[in-house]
C-alpha cells in the first residue's frame, strides 16, 4: 500500500493508519451501478478499499450522464455496460485494488453468491424488489447492508446490522405496490440528493470497514434537499420481534415463489413481467405519473405507456408486457424504471 496516497485520509482521527490498513484489506460488494452506486463506488476506490464488486443488469444512455459521475458520452455512445464501463473507470483511478465487474441481473438465484464473500453491502439499486432480496441475503448470511435511495430531491438511509438493528421489512414491512412510488424515470432526479445519500452511505461504511460501529449513527435518515427539511428515526427503536425477516427467519424474497418473472413471448418483441406478489395497479395514478416521461393510453383494462422505441403496457394485476426487446433483463429494468418494482 502507498501511505502517501492515503496520508490526508489518515490524518483524519476516525480512520489513521490502522483503519486505512482495514480498509486496503476490507471487501464491498455494490448492488447497482446507477447514480447511487457509481458514486459509491468511486469514493470506495478512491479511498483505497482492497476490493469492490459492482454487479448491474444495464447498459448506460445518455440520460445517465448527469447525474452518474462515473460514465462519459464515449460510454453511452458505446452502449457499454454499467458494471464493465464503471470498472475500467476505476482502475484508472486506483489500479491498486481488485475490482470484480458482474453483468448480471441480481434475483433470488445468485445474490447469496454474489454477497457471501463481501464484508459490506451496499444499496445502489433503483427498485424495491431487489432492496428485499438484499435485505434477506445479507440477513440469512450475516452481512451488514447500507440501504440508500433517491428520487426528485429526497433520499432516505440506513444502515443494517443483522441481530442488531432492525432491518429493512421492520422499516417497511411490505414492497409499495407497482405504480403506487415515483421513480426517477417518472418524478426526475437531482444530483445534489444522490450526493447526500451516498455520501452517508460510504460513511457508514468506512466505520463497518475499520470496525467502529459505536459510529454508526443507527438511525433511518430522510432528506428533502428542497425543502430544506429531513427526519431520523432510530432503528433500535423500530426493531420488531415479530418480523418476518429478522425476526421469525422467513427469508421470502428468497424464494423463487415470489420473485418477479420475465418471460420472453414467442415471435412476440416482447417480454411479459408478472410481479411475484400480487397487487392492484390505481391506473389514474400511474398515469399521472407516466405522462411527464411518454405517451399514454388506459382503458378500464389496462394501462398502455410507450417511451422511445419501448411500450410498456400493464394489467390490473401489475401484469406487464414490454414490447420493443426479447432480452428479459432490458424489460426487467424498464419496468423497474416506470412502473417502479
Amino acid at each position: 500500500m502507498d501511505a502517501s496516497r492515503y496520508s490526508r485520509q489518515t490524518l483524519f482521527a476516525g480512520i489513521g493508519p490502522a483503519g486505512q490498513e482495514r480498509l486496503s484489506a476490507g471487501s464491498a460488494v455494490i448492488i447497482g451501478a446507477g447514480a447511487l452506486g457509481a458514486l459509491q463506488a468511486e469514493m470506495l476506490a478512491r479511498a483505497g478499499v482492497g476490493r469492490l464488486r459492482l454487479v448491474d443488469r444495464d447498459f448506460i444512455e445518455p440520460s445517465n450522464l448527469h447525474r452518474q459521475v462515473l460514465y462519459d458520452e464515449a460510454d453511452a455512445a458505446d452502449h457499454l455496460p454499467k458494471a464493465v464501463a464503471a470498472a475500467r473507470r476505476l482502475q484508472r483511478i486506483n489500479s491498486a485494488i481488485e475490482i470484480d465487474p458482474v453483468v448480471a441481473d441480481v434475483n433470488y438465484a445468485n445474490i447469496e453468491d454474489l454477497i457471501r464473500d463481501c464484508d459490506v453491502i451496499l444499496d445502489g439499486t433503483d427498485n424495491f424488489e431487489t432492496r428485499y432480496l438484499i435485505n434477506d441475503a445479507a440477513l440469512k448470511l450475516g452481512r451488514p447492508w447500507i440501504y440508500g435511495a433517491a428520487v426528485g430531491a429526497t433520499g432516505a438511509q440506513m444502515t443494517v446490522r443483522p441481530g442488531v438493528t432492525a432491518c429493512l421489512r421492520c422499516i417497511f414491512p411490505d414492497p409499495p405496490a407497482p405504480g403506487a412510488a415515483p421513480t426517477c424515470d417518472t418524478a426526475g432526479v437531482i444530483l445534489p440528493i444522490i450526493a447526500a445519500i451516498v455520501s452517508h452511505q460510504v460513511a457508514e461504511a468506512f466505520k463497518l470497514l475499520t470496525g467502529q460501529t459505536e459510529k454508526l449513527h443507527g438511525s433511518l435518515l430522510q432528506f428533502d434537499l428542497w425543502e430544506n427539511s429531513g427526519a431520523r428515526l432510530k432503528l433500535d427503536r423500530a426493531r420488531l420481534d415479530d418480523c418476518p425477516a429478522c425476526g421469525r427467519g422467513e427469508y421470502t424474497f428468497l424464494s423463487a415463489r415470489t420473485g418477479q418473472a420475465a418471460t420472453p413471448m414467442c415471435g412476440r418483441n416482447a417480454v411479459q413481467i408478472s410481479p411475484g406478489i400480487p397487487a392492484k395497479l390505481d391506473f389514474a395514478a400511474l398515469a399521472a405519473q407516466l405522462r411527464s416521461a411518454g405517451e399514454v393510453k388506459v382503458n378500464p383494462y389496462l394501462l398502455r405507456f410507450e417511451t422511445g422505441e419501448y411500450e410498456i403496457t400493464v394489467f390490473a394485476d401489475a401484469r406487464g408486457i414490454v414490447r420493443g426487446t426479447e432480452d428479459p433483463q432490458v424489460a426487467r429494468s424498464l419496468y423497474a424504471r416506470y412502473i417502479g418494482v
